[in-house]
């Protein structure tokens, strides 16, 4: 029995001191190698001040290490076998194949964590990148390096420095922290965080963010800008001051070549020279061309004396210099100010001449005064910028219901009518050639005294705080006044009477109908929900021919949820979607795509 305990007890032993022995060949292949001496030059020891520190230097070669691939050279060497380190001094020179070449003043290098930490004037060369700064950690395990007191990054192209930096030297990626500024001949970038490829010299930034050119300021908090061509996109509070216009929404793409922005989403145009602008949630703008293109919800505003002149179409355009804008609204056309009022079907404005056409089945408001014709002008004195005169050209009519009877209309028309502002207050309007009129009239108790109804070559009709005050008839009027009782209801028309009461816009908020008000907004990628942004810049690489790369930023929302892409054919249809019959193709839209890291 006592046999059988003790061969239990002696394999039990074997098993353990074999099973430690496995345990230590396993450690064993994690552990570095030894770190080599190719050249001592000249050896010592003071292990006072070195205790089992074995010390070199130079003699008419530097001191020389190897170390996995690396090579270290120095004037002076403090080597701590055991440990597997190195403290290199002067001139000291590390080498790591091709790839890498590090100099400064000293070098502490671990051998057991493969880290290099290097002091004094500092430069490290890699992938045709050369880094500066005082103090470099190179983490050769990672291939990374990094610094937090200051550093300089010169490629072929930028100067790149910050506070805090790390060269990510396999993804060739390095990523700014703080303070972070990009130095060009044609741009400046600031931002608080800037994550740089090498290879594509794209930039990925975020927080307040500031990108200044020749000719434009791009400011955001998140964006990606190809330094290379000086395009890219900005999300999340984003502005470009872009020649005499600021162009303000959630997300702006611009590209210098072809002098062309486009903002989605909450976007706001503002013409710096005339003091107007546009709000929309879709916008393009030609610098060169000096015009802007808008939709979905847009509205132009503009100062009108001390008024704001509100316009709305499908389709909003501006064109020309400042001194001879050009506003076109198409398709709905509405306007709003406190006195005035007006839609059509298209509207077009030039600031040159001052005129202001309403054209196409056109009707304005002023007070409770409608007026229609074939075609509406407004007239804005140039210099004043208030409006001067009125023009409904053929078949002109103005009706208003009659503010007593509340049931009958006072009425004149004519095949022209022209009406004059003073101080921004219609207060004149003559009615010409073959006028009528049919007018209520009171006494001071505002008893009806009977239905005026006359015809004459001329009609003035004078105005009071937007009321007809007072008829004066010209050239030999033909009429009578009639008791409302003589006068059947059928005859208190006038021809061509059509009241469109139910249409007047009477707030700011009028001009827009029920698809402008239920309008759902694209997601924009990267805003609240940030995406990996080493993977967008794969592939952003595999299409570097596409002026967007093909990567979309803008993802619909359906019925208020999130549509999210999807790989082939619904990408295809999302990127480059057929118009419908008659439909305007799509302008190119932005695709911005950002994460937060």
């Amino acid at each position: 029995m006592q046999y059988l305990k003790n061969f239990l007890f002696f394999l039990f032993g074997t098993f353990l001191c074999s099973a430690q022995n496995e345990v230590t060949k396993e450690s064993d292949t994690t552990e570095t190698k030894p770190i080599n001496i190719v050249h001592g030059a000249n050896f010592t020891k003071d292990e006072t001040k070195f205790p089992g520190a074995s010390i070199f230097s130079k003699d008419d070669r530097q001191v020389q290490f190897e170390h996995e691939g690396a090579d270290l050279w120095c004037d002076i060497a403090i080597y701590y076998q055991k440990e597997k380190r190195i403290r290199a001094l002067g001139n000291v020179r590390l080498q790591q194949g091709d790839s890498v070449k590090m100099t400064s003043g000293k070098i502490n290098y671990d051998g057991n964590l493969k880290l290099a930490k290097a002091f004094d004037t500092v430069v490290l060369n890699s992938n045709k990148t050369t880094l500066r700064t005082d103090t470099l950690y190179f983490d050769r395990e990672k291939q990374e390096s990094y610094y937090n007191q200051s550093g300089t990054i010169i490629d072929s192209t930028n100067t790149l420095t910050s506070r805090i930096g790390r060269y990510f030297m396999e993804m060739k990626k390095i990523r700014f922290l703080d303070s972070v500024h990009i130095d060009n001949p044609d741009y400046i970038v600031d931002s608080e965080r800037l994550d740089y490829y090498e290879t594509s010299k794209n930039a990925y930034m975020y927080g307040p963010s500031t990108i200044t050119g020749d000719t434009y300021k791009f400011y955001f908090e998140r964006g990606f800008y190809d330094t290379k061509v000086e395009r890219g996109y900005g999300i999340k509070n984003t502005r470009i001051d872009y020649n005499n216009r600021i162009i303000e929404g959630d997300s702006v793409y611009f590209d210098k070549a072809s002098e062309f922005a486009s903002a989605t989403n909450n976007i706001t145009v503002t013409d710096t020279v005339n003091n107007g602008l546009i709000r929309a949630h879709y916008a393009e703008v030609f610098k060169d061309k000096d015009s802007v293109f808008a939709t979905k919800r847009a509205v132009s505003i503009s100062l009108v004396e001390k008024d704001s002149l509100y316009m709305h179409g499908d389709t909003l355009m501006v064109t020309g210099k400042p001194e001879d804008r050009i506003l076109r609204a198409f398709r709905n056309a509405k306007f709003y100010k406190t006195d005035l009022s007006g839609k059509c079907d298209s509207i077009h404005s030039r600031e040159k001449t001052g005129i202001t056409q309403l054209i196409k089945n056109p009707v304005i408001w002023n007070g409770e005064n409608q007026m229609t014709g074939d075609s509406i002008h407004l007239l804005s004195n140039k210099d004043t910028e208030k409006l001067d005169s009125l023009k409904v050209i053929e078949n002109a009519f103005i009706i208003s219901l009659d503010s007593i009877s509340k049931t009958g209309y006072n009425q004149a028309k004519g095949i022209n009518l022209y009406g004059k502002f003073i101080e921004n207050e219609l207060k004149i309007i003559d009615l010409v050639q073959n006028t009528e009129v049919i007018y209520y009239m009171y006494n001071d108790d505002d008893n009806l005294l009977g239905i005026n109804k006359t015809t004459c070559s001329k009609i003035r009709i004078t105005m009071a705080n937007n009321d007809i005050e007072n008829l004066t008839f010209f050239t030999i009027p033909e009429g009578d006044i009639f008791p409302e009782t003589e006068l059947p209801p059928e005859n208190r028309k006038l021809k061509g009477f059509i009241w469109r009461g139910e249409e007047r816009i009477l707030t700011k908020n009028d001009i827009f109908d029920e698809d402008d008000n239920n309008l759902v907004l694209p997601i924009i990628r990267g805003i609240d929900n940030p995406i990996d942004i080493d993977a967008e810049e794969a592939e952003r690489s595999l299409n570097a021919g596409d002026p967007i790369n093909r990567i979309p930023l803008i993802i619909p929302n359906s019925a208020g949820k999130d549509t999210k892409s999807s790989d082939g054919q619904n990408d295809e249809q999302l990127l480059n979607p057929k118009p419908k019959p008659g439909q305007r193709p799509k302008l190119k839209k932005l695709t911005t795509s950002l994460s937060n890291g």
